[in-house]
Formats: C-alpha cells, sequence, structure tokens
C-alpha cells in the first residue's frame, strides 16, 4: 500500500456503544469536520489545566445565560477549569436576574412580537423573559449603587462588591458572579455601560450617585494578569469585546517591554466565519500574526453554536478532571494597585 506523509492516520468511524461523554468525544478524535474539532478542543481544554502555572482567561459573549448555560460557567469557576472571566454586561445582568429567584422561559421563535411586547415580554430568539422583572434588576443595581455611594473602581472591583451583595442577600453559588466572588475569580466587563447594569448605574446617577467604572483600569488589571503569569491559555465563547480585550493584552504587554509571547493555548466555539473580516470569525493563525497567539501555540478553533458544544464540552472535562488537583494561580491584589499571583500547591 502506497504511504507518505500525509496519509499515516488514518480516520477511525465512531461506533455506537454505552459509554460516557468524554469517551464519545475521544472517539470523535479520528473522524472529521467539526466534530474532531471539538474533540480535539475537549483535549486541548484538558492539557491546558494539567500544566504546571498556567492562567486560564475566558472570554464570554452572546446570549449565553438566557440561553441556560449559567450553571456551565459557575461549575467552570467553582473547579478552576478558568481562572479569570470577560464577559457581556448581559450576561452577568441575567445571572443576577436568575440569582434574585427570577426566569427566563422556554418560548418560541415563531411568536408574535407585537403580542409579546402587548404582555411585556421580551424576546431572546426562542426564549422569553418578563420586562418588568427585568426593570426591579436594574432598580436593584441602581440602590446598590446608592448603598456604595459615589466612588471610582474597576468593572472587576464593581462585580466583586456586586457577587458579595447577591451572596449576603442569599443567592446560590450557581450564579456566576456569586461563585466568582466566593472563588475569588476576577470578572472583567469592558462594554458594561452596554448592558442593563450600564442601565442600574445611569438610574443611579440621575439620582446623583455617580459610580466611576474606570475602564482603562481594566485594560491595565487584565494585562497585569497576563503579564504575571508565566503562561496563559484563553477560550472564547463567541468574539465580540470580551475577544479583543483579553487578545490586546497580549499587544499591550509587548509595548511596555513585557513581552510575553502570545497565549500558549486558545480554543475558541464561534458560530461566525472568517471570511466576512470580523474578530469574531478570525482565525488564531490571523491572530498570530498580531503578536496575540503563540506560533507554537494549540490551536483549535471550533465553528459551532456554542449552546451545543458547551455542555458536551464540560461533561467531557468534568469526567476527566475527576480527581485531578490543579495548580490555580491565586490572585492578590494588594490594596487595588499592585497584583501578585501565587499557585496552589
Amino acid at each position: 500500500m502506497h504511504h507518505n506523509v500525509f496519509t499515516n492516520t488514518p480516520t477511525v468511524p465512531i461506533d455506537v456503544k454505552d459509554r460516557s461523554v468524554s469517551d464519545v468525544l475521544d472517539g470523535m478524535l479520528r473522524t472529521g469536520f467539526q466534530g474532531r474539532k471539538l474533540a480535539e478542543s475537549v483535549q486541548a481544554w484538558h492539557n491546558m489545566l494539567k500544566e504546571e502555572n498556567m492562567t486560564v482567561l475566558m472570554g464570554l459573549s452572546g446570549a449565553m445565560v438566557p440561553a441556560g448555560m449559567r450553571r456551565v460557567i459557575s461549575y467552570m469557576i467553582r473547579e478552576r477549569m478558568i481562572d479569570c472571566l470577560v464577559s457581556t454586561g448581559a450576561n452577568l445582568f441575567h445571572d443576577c436576574h436568575e440569582a434574585l429567584g427570577r426566569k427566563h422561559y422556554v418560548g418560541s421563535h415563531l411568536a408574535n412580537d407585537e403580542k409579546l411586547f402587548e404582555h411585556g415580554v421580551d424576546r431572546i430568539y426562542d426564549v422569553f423573559a418578563v420586562e418588568d422583572e427585568f426593570r426591579v434588576a436594574d432598580n436593584l443595581i441602581a440602590d446598590f449603587a446608592e448603598e456604595i455611594g459615589e466612588m471610582s473602581c474597576s468593572s472587576r472591583e464593581f462585580m466583586y462588591l456586586l457577587g458579595k451583595e447577591l451572596a449576603k442577600r442569599g443567592a446560590p453559588e450557581d450564579s456566576i458572579v456569586v461563585s466568582a466572588y466566593r472563588h475569588n475569580i476576577p470578572i472583567f466587563v469592558p462594554a458594561i455601560s452596554d448592558s442593563s447594569i450600564g442601565i442600574g448605574l445611569t438610574i443611579a446617577r440621575r439620582r446623583g450617585i455617580k459610580i466611576e467604572i474606570d475602564q482603562i483600569k481594566d485594560v491595565d488589571e487584565i494585562t497585569e494578569i497576563v503579564e504575571k503569569s508565566r503562561k496563559t491559555g484563553v477560550v472564547y465563547v463567541g468574539g465580540g469585546v470580551p475577544k479583543n480585550f483579553i487578545q490586546q493584552t497580549e499587544v499591550i504587554a509587548s509595548i511596555l517591554g513585557n513581552d510575553v509571547g502570545g497565549h500558549d493555548y486558545a480554543i475558541q466555539y464561534t458560530s461566525d466565519s472568517p471570511h466576512w473580516g470580523g474578530l469574531s470569525g478570525c482565525t488564531f493563525d490571523e491572530a498570530v500574526s498580531w503578536g496575540k497567539i503563540a506560533a507554537q501555540a494549540k490551536k483549535v478553533q471550533v465553528f459551532v453554536d456554542a449552546t451545543i458544544a458547551l455542555p458536551i464540552v464540560v461533561h467531557a472535562l468534568h469526567e476527566k478532571c475527576r480527581g485531578m488537583k490543579r495548580s490555580a494561580p491565586i490572585f492578590k491584589w494588594e490594596g487595588t494597585e499592585e497584583l501578585e499571583i501565587g499557585f496552589e500547591d
């Protein structure tokens, strides 16, 4: 039989049998297309978690919380599958909404939107929510801002205080914001004004309470995390602002003379395509040209709806990481200026 460098590894058709999720994904490693990519993403993430001195940053975009992903994200925080979260404000607002005992509802994308509006129901594709309940949460954030009083802080500091407040109100640990507060995982919200958290803070501002969310302090703090981490891995759910906010840390560090050489692992679950030229769909190979991702990094991009990928991937990691004690970074923010990173023994 004729062999060359290209034909060393045959594909292996996947068998159907009784087995675990992680075993199914292992079987998919020798299949093709996005199925193989999904399996490779699990393998890369598992390897990343086995590395010493590794800081894992996650970018979270899209309406993942209304779509039922909040317990998957909070599980990753509690189990230290991620060490830092960069999210849209909307995901965290929806998380607070559920942490306060309210719900999102199974709806339909075929509903009549004029009728929904008449009934005060908001639609996110096939998920419904009650507008008046959202407004309760908007006002809660405004009241909370009044309690804090005037201050200037990074979004990380604000989300920490909000997590503390929700925990005090008895919000359960399946909340992203509460689990991050309890496990000392920083949450950055680089576009916090573009969300209902921004709406709540605007209501407070109209009441005369000015809370300044210092977005440049955000940039500085997350760049410091990357500069002081020996190795970094990134996982992006969708793209948008969270993806570039994490990516640009490498460029900033390099401009400041602290070239850290690009992220060492890069995984992305996206439904965007590279050929439209947008950041959300652009490949990690393109990111290499900017110095954002190391050329030798393990790079896996899965073109998939994240609501399909996340439950499967995190179940597989849950099985693979059982009994594994990861050496996770511990962030110590001295005062508010200097960051120290230690690692658990």
